[in-house]
């Protein structure tokens, strides 16, 4: 309840966690079919990169900032979305409207009022998004399946509370179980290896199959005051993913990374297809 994504929009981690949500989304819309998103975390829409809040981090300067200029081909599609309001830093719901056809809806759950309030305001009249105030952890068993039978699910907790990787596995555990046929995307704070193997281990013993982690971090990770990296969880990635996200975070690493400092990047297949 505490967290405000203000402070960090921009930053190095949500370029890595942006770029590869705008290829799953474009990759769902390969079909005609509709498609639907759920963001369980959704913030507020859009962020102000000159408010106080970012100024006091300036961690934006050291994420999208360092992409603007002459970005490669592979990161062309998600810099334009990210950078297409000047001073402006489009969350994960705002980039997912601008990427939805007539046919396609998003869903949005936020539960800290004062974001849930700005984010029903921005998307009031807009009829292909709903916005709940409601815990995203409920939010994955009540706002599944999609009528749609395809659709994505962005999962991007605070990773506030001590036990929150084991939150994520449960609810991964308990979405997939209403609707195994969606994309689940799961992002996760990188500090130091340990958390993060525990986490990896318990999804391959959740009996979960096609399961992918991308990750990407700034500096070798061995110190649990600092984020270092990041990751995305991904079960049912679409077809071309493992190439695709492969290709994303070879651009971004060098971009993003802290030069000698044990940058680095890793596609992960945690679980094989059934």
């Amino acid at each position: 309840m505490n967290y405000r994504h203000a402070f960090h929009a921009g930053n190095f981690a949500d370029c890595m966690k942006h770029a590869l949500l705008v290829w799953l989304v474009r990759a769902l819309q390969r079909k005609d079919t509709p498609i639907a998103v759920l963001d369980t975390h959704a913030g507020i829409g859009m962020y102000d990169l000159e408010s106080s809040h970012a100024a006091r981090t300036g961690e934006w300067k050291r994420g999208i900032a360092r992409l603007t200029e002459n970005p490669p081909e592979v990161l062309e599609d998600y810099v334009a979305i990210a950078t297409a309001k000047p001073s402006q830093y489009p969350g994960s719901p705002e980039i997912v409207r601008t990427l939805l056809r007539p046919q396609d809806r998003l869903v949005c759950s936020e539960l800290h009022p004062e974001d849930f309030g700005t984010l029903k305001r921005r998307y009031a009249r807009d009829r292909q998004i709903t916005v709940y105030m409601r815990d995203a952890w409920k939010a994955m068993t009540a706002l599944l399946p999609f009528p749609e039978r395809r659709g994505l699910i962005l999962i991007d907790p605070p990773f506030e509370e001590p036990d929150e990787f084991e939150q994520l596995q449960r609810a991964l555990c308990a979405g997939h179980k209403r609707f195994a046929t969606g994309v689940f995307a799961a992002w996760y704070p990188i500090k130091h290896r340990t958390p993060v193997r525990m986490f990896h281990e318990a999804m391959q013993a959740s009996g979960i199959h096609d399961i992918v982690a991308a990750e990407l971090w700034l500096r070798t990770p061995i110190d649990p005051t600092k984020l270092n990296g990041c990751g995305l969880l991904v079960i049912n990635p679409p077809y071309g993913f493992e190439e695709a996200a492969s290709n994303l975070l070879a651009a971004l690493s060098p971009r993003l990374g802290e030069g000698d400092y044990g940058e680095g990047h890793a596609l992960i297949r945690l679980v094989e297809e059934r």
